[in-house]
This record gives structure tokens, C-alpha cells and sequence, in this order.
């Protein structure tokens, strides 16, 4: 086996939440170009049928299940429709991440609980539910989606960098707890991306001298540039990493 064997996906399944688009559309690509057949998740069905056909146009083998993250009831039929379908899940990439860009003194319970239901918990059940699932191969991936504003913080962005931190801490966990199994877990932390969310910011002429400034490459990253590293924790390349964060920003968080 060489090298490049190593990185092949072939006859695995996955699961990527957030994957209608940005950058959990390129993490599944990544994925089915690599072998694996990929099931998609995201609110919307049009925009999921809409990715999927993307990826199986391409040569990739894909599926979607639409339903919201935080619902508890649609992730565990999903893993069962996958355990039906497939007979295993070898990888599950915890992408989906709510935002609300506001400060926190404006900010009241419900909008809290929200954020919080959506980027922490319901990764937290969705990950425990995988891995069972896992188990049973003595074999798997569990790759979070976390962000450097888990380490460094903004104004008015106060619960957003608060649950990606418990994300990590969640991820350290598990790596302790299922690596006995044949289980990984790691996370990937990615600077500011040009993704269809941040269109506005990245176009905006006035914001590029800090961005060069700021970050090392002097450059915003493109969406497809996170795939290497979710490919990388998924493969076998990456069968002595676990508990790490990977950070895809370009040096931004180590500029002084």
C-alpha cells in the first residue's frame, strides 16, 4: 500500500451535516472523489438534491437526508437509514455551525439556547449515536468543524466562539473515550473562508488591507480548501492523530 493508497475512502460511508453548500459541500465532494459514499445532510431538500447531483455528476456516489440538525428524533432515523442502507458509517464530519453576529447583552435566552442546541448539542448527540455505530467495525472518524474563534475572540460574537470551544472540548473527550475502539477524533479550525455566507465580507475592497495585513497568505481562503484537511483526518494517513485540532486560517492565529 503506498502513500496515496492511504488517503482512499473506497467502500466507506460518511456523513456531513451542512453539506447543501460552503464548506461542508466541499468536505463531502472531497469525500465521494476519494471513494466514499456520502450522505449530506441540511435543512433544505432542493438545495441538497442540488449537491448530490454535483457530486454523482462528477463520478461520486451521494445522498441527502434533509431535516434540522438540532432535531434529535431526525438524526437517530438517519443513522438508522444508513446502517439500513450501508450496514456501516465510517465517517461522520460534524460541519453545521449557526451564527448570530450580535452583542450579548442584545442577545435573550431563547437566541442562546438556539446557538448553543445547534453548534454544541446537537453535535454532542449526533457524535455519541455515530460512534455506536462505529464500534461495531472497531473502526472510525469523528471530525468536528469548530472554528478559530474557538481561540481567539471578536466583538458581538460572544456564543458563537463559546460553543465551538465546547465543541473542542467535546472532540478531546471522545478521542479519549473511543480511541480503545478503532475511533478517531479530531477538528478541523478554519479562518475566514470566502464561503457563500461570508460573500459580502469578502468582497468588500475596504476590509482587504487587514485582511493582509492580518493574515500571513494575505488572502481570504477558498471554500475548496478545506477538503485536504477532512480528507486527511479521515484517512487512514491520519490513523495516529487523534484529540487535535487542525487550524486552516492561513497563520492568522499565530501573526503577534
Amino acid at each position: 500500500m503506498t502513500i496515496l493508497d492511504r488517503f482512499s475512502q473506497k467502500g466507506r460511508v460518511a456523513l456531513v451535516t451542512g453539506a447543501a453548500r460552503g464548506l461542508g459541500f466541499e468536505i463531502a465532494k472531497a469525500l465521494a472523489e476519494a471513494g466514499a459514499h456520502v450522505v449530506l445532510t441540511g435543512r433544505t431538500a432542493t438545495t441538497l438534491e442540488a449537491a448530490v447531483a454535483a457530486i454523482t455528476e462528477a463520478g461520486g456516489s451521494a445522498s441527502f437526508a434533509a431535516f434540522d440538525i438540532a432535531d434529535r428524533a431526525a438524526q437517530r432515523e438517519t443513522l438508522a437509514a444508513i446502517d439500513r442502507e450501508h450496514g456501516r458509517l465510517d465517517v461522520l464530519v460534524n460541519n453545521v455551525g449557526a451564527r448570530d453576529r450580535r452583542p450579548l447583552s442584545e442577545m435573550d435566552d431563547e437566541a442562546i439556547d438556539e446557538l448553543i442546541r445547534t453548534d454544541l448539542l446537537a453535535a454532542a448527540s449526533l457524535a455519541r449515536d455515530a460512534a455506536a455505530l462505529m464500534k461495531r467495525h472497531c473502526h472510525g472518524r469523528l471530525i468536528s468543524i469548530t472554528s478559530i474563534g474557538g481561540h481567539v475572540a471578536m466583538p458581538n460574537d460572544g456564543i458563537y466562539p463559546a460553543a465551538k470551544h465546547g465543541l473542542t472540548g467535546l472532540m478531546r473527550s471522545m478521542a479519549v473515550e473511543y480511541g480503545p475502539h478503532g475511533i478517531t477524533s479530531n477538528a478541523i479550525a478554519p479562518g475566514w473562508f470566502a464561503t457563500e455566507t461570508n460573500a459580502v465580507l469578502a468582497s468588500d475592497e475596504d476590509l482587504m488591507p487587514f485582511v493582509r495585513q492580518r493574515i500571513p497568505v494575505q488572502r481570504w481562503a477558498r471554500a475548496d480548501e478545506i477538503a485536504g484537511a477532512a480528507l486527511f483526518l479521515a484517512s487512514d494517513a491520519a490513523s495516529f492523530v487523534n484529540g487535535h485540532v487542525l487550524v486552516v486560517d492561513g497563520g492568522m492565529t499565530v501573526r503577534m
